[in-house]
């Protein structure tokens, strides 16, 4: 005999039914997506829980459970997952930004001690400077140049991903791909 169900879900509209069937369908969604949309349907179809996981590929019920409370909080919000766990991260979107502002000014030879960045002398410009961030770490300045899509070159310098240098017959311009984001995601 089944345990009563603290939270049962709540009855899908036919536009969530739509979006979640979609999502389960889809090859390009993210795996916990899928897994996510897949257990959400089958408890709207009366499975149980457990039922419900191992149609999705997962183990335990106990998980479903607590997607199908936070389905009926959030609604459709709730198929992304959540932190995974471990610290939260310390620095907000301010830092981020502040952190790329350095990175995209050019070094000043005298000032900074170098004509490229690197992530050991980005962190001493960070740290020194009155508006910086004295506590930074190399590791999180990778994260987020990483995250913002630039990447360490052979040349020994970082290079912003979907920005070129082109030579024009009015000289060298610099051409951004306005499709970049979309084309990280995917």
């Amino acid at each position: 005999m089944t345990r009563h169900r603290i939270d049962p879900l709540r009855s899908l509209s036919d536009e969530e039914r739509e979006v979640l069937t979609q999502i389960s369908r889809a090859a390009n969604e993210p795996a916990a997506h899928v897994a996510h949309a897949k257990a959400l349907l089958a408890v709207a179809e009366g499975k149980t829980y457990t039922a419900a996981a191992q149609g999705a590929g997962r183990r335990a019920g106990d998980a479903v459970a607590q997607l199908v409370a936070r389905f009926n909080r959030e609604g459709l919000a709730a198929i992304a997952p959540r932190h995974g766990g471990g610290p939260e991260p310390i620095y907000g979107s301010a830092a981020r930004a502040r952190i790329l502002q350095e990175a995209r000014r050019k070094p000043d030879r005298d000032q900074d001690g170098t004509a490229t960045w690197s992530l050991t002398t980005l962190q001493k410009a960070l740290r020194q400077a009155p508006d910086g961030l004295p506590a930074i770490s190399t590791y999180t300045i990778w994260v987020v140049l990483h995250e913002a899509g630039f990447s360490w070159q052979a040349s020994k310098t970082w290079c912003e991903t979907g920005t070129v240098q082109r030579k024009r017959k009015s000289g060298v311009v610099q051409v951004t791909d306005p499709d970049t984001e979309a084309k990280k995601t995917h």
